[in-house]
């Protein structure tokens, strides 16, 4: 049992069970990162020491909450479960918690999130935008609670934010000079979806790589997808079926390539010989493949991550206060 005199602090149980104190924080807020048997082990020895948290008082004291709020896509997704762990390594170096959201592309859903986070007091926000909001009146009110928010990845198109993201055009550039020496002049483009800002990004990337290898733009070879499996299939379908076929495709992004791989297979195209791919996000998924596409562009989630957190910090802590916007040029890596 702890003494009567001295609180049993975070620490003090972390010691006893051999783990970091981010966790026994995260086990005792029930955080769904942390395991039921470690939650369950954590509990019980805050129990039996006594441990009693006091975030009221800390709160009163620092005017912090000492936790930010995370919202992204989808964590299934390799770009984004690498982003968090960078997030909460730098979280932790801040004695920090984080919390979670998934949008899941759903413009609702996060905006509920944001309105949780808020109502939680959160220190501070990072974000990738879902692909479907198109709204961010939630900024107001972000500013109006004095809560920073952080974009990274999928951004806003708004000058006076903080953001961090790829330049997906160097990435571009250096894919159809692949191709292009590689004897390809027919390159299709399956992009996303036409509002989309990564999309725009993607589309005026490929016409400017266009135009540096001397090739002239064929309207039928730039195709959208909704992102669905039964849009990527769509859009597959329709390059297949052009008379004057393409021998080359740059995809939106690694999970539609893997779907656009398939229905090709299912027409009797042999990857990488009838037809070659490269696809943004390079993902490591391809290195289980015995046949995989000829590249992909890599998006740095963690340099990303970590920098956006970096920013999001120096914020809360008042050390920053004019937008900052940076920006990773994408890269090409052949497979």
């Amino acid at each position: 049992m702890a003494g009567t005199n001295k609180p049993t602090t975070i620490k003090e149980i972390a010691r006893k069970l051999k783990i970091s104190p981010s966790t026994v924080s995260r086990a005792l807020n029930d955080h769904p990162s942390i395991g039921l048997v470690t939650t369950m082990r954590v509990k019980q020895m805050a129990e039996e020491m006594a441990y009693e948290p006091n975030q009221t008082a800390i709160f009163f004291k620092q005017r912090k909450t000492f936790t930010i709020g995370v919202i992204l896509p989808k964590l299934s997704e390799p770009f984004f479960s690498e982003a968090i762990s960078m997030v909460e390594s730098v979280a932790e170096d801040k004695k920090y918690t984080v919390l979670l959201g998934q949008s899941l592309d759903d413009a609702g859903r996060e905006l509920n999130i944001i309105q949780t986070f808020k109502k939680h007091r959160v220190d501070g926000i990072l974000m990738s935008m879902s692909k479907n909001t198109k709204d961010t009146d939630f900024l107001e009110m972000l500013t109006k609670t004095d809560i920073p928010i952080v974009f990274f990845d999928c951004v806003p198109d708004l000058p006076d934010v903080n953001k961090v993201f790829c330049d997906l055009s160097s990435g571009m550039t250096e894919a159809i000079a692949a191709f292009v020496e590689r004897g390809h002049r027919k390159i299709a483009m399956i992009n996303g979806p036409e509002a989309l800002l990564a999309s725009k990004e993607r589309a005026a990337a490929f016409r400017n790589a266009l135009v540096l290898q001397g090739i002239s733009e064929q309207e039928s070879f730039i195709v959208n997808t909704d992102l669905t499996e039964a849009g990527n299939e769509q859009a597959m379908e329709q390059i297949c079926n052009l008379a004057d076929r393409p021998s080359a495709v740059v995809s939106f992004n690694d999970f539609v390539t893997l779907d656009l791989i398939h229905y090709a297979k299912q027409r009797g195209i042999v990857l990488n010989q009838d037809m070659y791919f490269i696809s943004y996000a390079n993902y490591p998924l391809w290195k289980y493949m015995d046949n995989p596409p000829m590249g992909s562009i890599e998006q740095y989630p963690e340099k990303q991550a970590q920098k956006a957190a970096e920013i999001l910090f120096d914020l809360i802590d008042k050390k920053e206060e004019k937008p900052q916007q940076v920006v990773f040029p994408s890269k090409l890596v052949l497979k």
